[in-house]
């Protein structure tokens, strides 16, 4: 039965672990804890009967599979291969009470029944306390009486809970503004810019190492960490981690709680823009994003547009969550920074061709997925003929000369705000005609975000000739892109001229409230197969350019950049754009 903590409901516990502990006293696991080896670089903690013993596997004698259990029963050990064969999960369904197993390599509990980790607090408190003693570099006479401690019923020093130090902003004393004055100078100073721009990289450009096949992360992370508005919210302190893990500490504080994705961004804004050069390990917003995508955390390649959604809904929920924000409406954008920086709204016209009537419906939207252009030559407007004939452009991407040809990103705006015939499969019921009818279709944009990301759908799936492939068309995107051309009201006057002026009571104010000039400032690309790819990101820093590969910043031409295979592309409202480098360049 599951239990309630402090409001939050913790699940229902491992009923074999429970069954063990039940039939093995009050201390099941203390012959295990005389097995705890600690390695001496990182203190990793391992099961070893000695230090040397190299575990194999008692069925197949491997000793290299992806896991090794020992049965906490028997001291068995057994291979576990989740995509495989599992010879510790035949092990446990053989021999009742057999169930739990330790991982030899992380000390882990292991319910091979049910194929997950268990968690018991007396043995998780042993392995803490055989990595504090290596840690410490106590003697052997110490190491034991802490061993006694820990069976008389006292915990370590490190499992207790430790009192938060409440946060304040940092403010110079009178020492410190004069050290600040005379050894420091601005940044984007005159005297000292050319100086700045040819010692060092941009403030902020780290590498990210790769954490195994994470470069989609990489690649999204670093355009997110240089977003203008994004960078601005979190350097501000506009989301103070310790301040959030201070008032949620009642939930957070619980071992089933999900952790906060806009905190984990906090740090790792912390950590790039420190000034360190030294590539940056992103585990901590990896395990955190696991928790949030559990069907997505592995250590297989994932899609990078996939990602970056996943990723805007996390800090979405949790602070959602946070605030108790349920009056906003769909597409507000008003309910996180998330939604703030990237949400746009989409409008779609369905018009009844035989009356006349149009239905409007609006649909918020963090990012434009657009279709690359048939293979006509590079012009958008060529192929309208054959796009108004239907909407769905699977035959086109699935050609075998798809490859050859080149699209460019205003040709794919304006086949995706372009009227289109619906199939007969299709028909939309008339509200006026009461009955369903041939349609026409527009999409447009409504409301502009700060934010425009475009996304390049290279990876076609063909339901009807069961496959998947890449398209590796080449798509010239422009530095700098004008989005008045595909607004609702843009749109609309093309389509009725000024007969239907006002529009609708709202639809100028999509180019009245913001600019819609864009400056592009980070573009990821994939390389390779559909199914053995990898991702780099190309970043615009006072007006350079610096590809991102991974763990490797370097600095590359305009050129490079343009004959880049781009799969997402994301432009920033041209006020909010600081060109640093043309303050630089007038001297």
């Amino acid at each position: 039965m599951s239990s309630k903590i402090n409001g939050h409901v913790s699940p229902q516990p491992c009923p074999h672990l429970l069954d063990f502990r039940s039939r093995n006293g009050p201390k099941p696991f203390r012959a295990l804890h005389d097995c705890i080896r600690v390695k001496p670089p990182g203190g990793c903690a391992a099961i070893r009967r000695e230090p040397s013993e190299v575990p194999r596997c008692g069925t197949c004698e491997e000793s290299s599979r992806s896991r090794l259990y020992a049965c906490v029963a028997c001291a068995a050990v057994f291979c576990h291969a989740p995509l495989l064969h599992s010879h510790a999960s035949d092990h446990a369904l053989s021999i009742p009470g057999h169930e739990i197993a330790v991982d030899v390599d992380r000390a882990e509990l292991f319910c091979c029944a049910r194929g997950d980790q268990v968690y018991d607090r007396d043995f998780d408190a042993a392995v803490v306390l055989a990595q504090t003693v290596n840690a410490t570099a106590t003697t052997s006479t110490s190491g034991s009486t802490a061993m006694q401690c820990s069976v008389a019923g006292s915990q370590p020093e490190n499992l207790r809970k430790r009192r938060r130090v409440d946060y304040r902003p940092w403010e110079p004393d009178s020492g410190e503004h004069i050290s600040r004055g005379n050894q420091s100078i601005p940044l984007l100073d005159a005297t000292n810019a050319s100086l700045v721009s040819s010692t060092q990289q941009p403030w902020g450009l780290r590498g990210l190492n790769n954490l195994g096949n994470t470069c989609f992360m990489n690649s999204i992370l670093q355009a997110l960490l240089h977003t203008p508005p994004l960078r601005n919210y979190f350097l501000g302190d506009r989301h103070n981690r310790y301040y959030c893990q201070q008032k949620n500490g009642a939930i957070n504080g619980t071992k089933n709680s999900r952790l906060c994705l806009a905190c984990d961004m906090d740090a790792i804004f912390s950590a790039v823009f420190s000034g360190d050069r030294t590539p940056y390990s992103p585990a901590k917003f990896l395990y955190s994003w696991w928790q949030h995508a559990a069907i997505l955390a592995s250590y297989e390649q994932q899609d990078a547009h996939e990602f970056f959604i996943s990723m805007l809904e996390g800090i979405h929920e949790k602070v959602e969550k946070d605030k108790r924000k349920s009056q906003s409406p769909a597409g507000g954008g008003d309910c996180c920074i998330a939604h703030r920086v990237f949400s746009g709204i989409l409008r779609s016209d369905v018009m009844c061709m035989v009356c006349g009537f149009t239905s409007t419906t609006y649909d918020p939207c963090v990012d434009i997925s657009l279709d690359l252009e048939p293979n006509q030559g590079g012009s958008g407007k060529s192929s309208s003929a054959k796009s108004l004939n239907s909407c769905n452009v699977e035959a086109d991407c699935m050609h075998p000369n798809q490859n050859g040809g080149i699209s460019t990103l205003n040709g794919c705006l304006e086949r995706f705000t372009r009227a289109e015939k619906l199939g007969s499969d299709q028909k939309f019921f008339c509200q006026k005609c009461q009955v369903r009818q041939e349609s026409l279709k527009q999409m447009s944009i409504r409301k502009l975000p700060l934010v425009s990301c475009f996304h390049v759908k290279r990876f076609e799936h063909s339901s009807i000739r069961k496959m998947s492939r890449k398209v590796d068309r080449f798509l010239q995107f422009p530095f700098s892109l004008d989005m008045a051309p595909y607004l609702s009201s843009s749109i609309l006057r093309s389509r009725f001229g000024n007969r239907i002026f006002p529009f609708d009571g709202d639809e100028q104010d999509a180019s009245n409230d913001l600019s819609t000039e864009f400056e592009l400032f980070a573009v990821v690309t994939h390389s390779g197969r559909l199914d053995a790819g990898h991702y780099v990101t190309y970043l615009r820093l006072s007006n350079q350019w610096y590809k991102c590969d991974d763990a490797w910043i370097t600095q590359v031409n305009e050129s490079i950049v343009r004959a880049a295979q781009g799969y997402m592309m994301f432009y920033v409202q041209k006020v909010l754009y600081y060109k640093e480098s043309e303050n630089q360049g007038t001297s």
